[in-house]
């Protein structure tokens, strides 16, 4: 289908983004992420999924072919739509879901609307095993359960879940127990 577009943002109204390619007005779903780093006017390239329903055809775009992988991996558990796909990119960028997938946070997923306990268990069990190990994914190469203690800790001092990833591949603190992690993590964050 419709791997990418490319134009000129002439209109966007949350959650979408109308794309003028050759003259064609090209509506897609983005992130808030999205949304946020453009303007009426800017150029913009988006990676896109096109999904087929018997009553509308549907884009989803991302400024990241990683991120549209990923949102193609979540549509592929069962019981998974696109729009709550969409949904998971709205409470946490790539590394804090693949983080959430590794680390077996279901909570992390309760928080996206109409995303049940149970779809969120399903999520994590199917996609554990597509990620392979921890040092495929780019992420600190730590252990994931250890970085998920980390990150909940800091997300109950308020942190978001973005700021915790940051902080955790910024104090490369292998080795150390998660206590020191925290402690070094807080002086991070804490700059």
């Amino acid at each position: 289908m419709i791997g990418f577009i490319s134009g000129e943002v002439v209109a966007y109204d949350n959650p979408h983004v109308v794309v003028n390619v050759g003259g064609v007005g090209y509506r897609v779903l983005v992130t808030s992420s999205v949304l946020s780093a453009i303007s009426v006017g800017s150029n913009l390239k988006l990676f896109t999924h096109t999904h087929v329903r018997e009553d509308a055809i549907q884009l989803f775009g991302f400024l990241d072919l990683l991120d549209l992988k990923l949102f193609e991996k979540l549509i592929s558990v069962s019981g998974i739509g696109p729009k709550t796909a969409m949904g998971v990119f709205t409470i946490g960028n790539r590394e804090g879901i693949i983080q959430a997938i590794i680390t077996n946070d279901v909570s992390f997923f309760v928080a996206v609307p109409r995303l049940g306990r149970k779809n969120a268990q399903k999520i994590i069990i199917e996609l554990k095993s597509k990620f392979g190990s921890i040092e495929d994914l780019d992420l600190s190469k730590t252990d994931g359960k250890e970085n998920g203690e980390v990150i909940t800790a800091l997300k109950q001092f308020g942190f978001s879940s973005r700021e915790a990833l940051e902080a955790i591949k910024s104090i490369k603190a292998e080795g150390n127990s998660v206590e020191e992690k925290i402690k070094l993590a807080l002086k991070e964050l804490g700059k």
